[in-house]
């Protein structure tokens, strides 16, 4: 399914582990960005529906799609809306999101190849159950609210601690 939820699992667990270092928009604008092919495909009733986006250089060059965008709006004045973002935690967060997603999709897909232009080769295809796959997305998603809470509480109640 693309544009799948399960990938901002595993982006939420790495924003709340390192949130001064990645951004969570970066990573999850590289998820969908890159299944916007899968979508067009499946329309289109082309195949591979996992395509050249779906690659790690293809993944590569959508990460870098984004931190230029961020460097436009940056160069325009508006990512004051957004002051949080720093070029680093967005390349870091398009970076681990593209890469992550092509991953994680290597796993479940039998039409990747993310290693092309190199190797044909997906060595990841059903490394783990698919269910698994699922509830360990899922999983990080929940610890990284967890976090995310625990430091809302902390910081409500006056607590130094991050």
């Amino acid at each position: 399914m693309p544009v799948t939820p399960f990938h901002f699992g595993p982006g939420a667990a790495l924003q709340a582990i390192a949130p001064r270092h990645i951004s969570f928009l970066a990573f999850c604008a590289a998820n969908v960005l890159i299944d916007v092919e899968s979508l067009y495909n499946l329309v289109q009733r082309r195949h591979p529906v996992h395509a050249f986006f779906h690659t790690y250089v293809g993944a590569t060059l959508v990460a870098m799609g984004i931190v230029a965008a961020f460097w436009l709006l940056r160069r325009v004045g508006l990512t004051r809306l957004l002051p949080a973002l720093t070029p680093r935690r967005v390349t870091l967060g398009a970076l681990l999101g593209a890469w992550s997603h092509v991953l994680l999709d290597s796993v479940m897909h039998a039409d990747i190849q993310p290693l092309q232009p190199l190797s044909a080769a997906n060595g990841l295809l059903g490394l783990v159950p698919l269910s698994a796959l699922h509830w360990g997305c899922l999983a990080c998603g929940v610890v990284a609210m967890a976090i995310a809470g625990i430091r809302y509480l902390l910081k409500r109640s006056g607590s130094t601690k991050p």
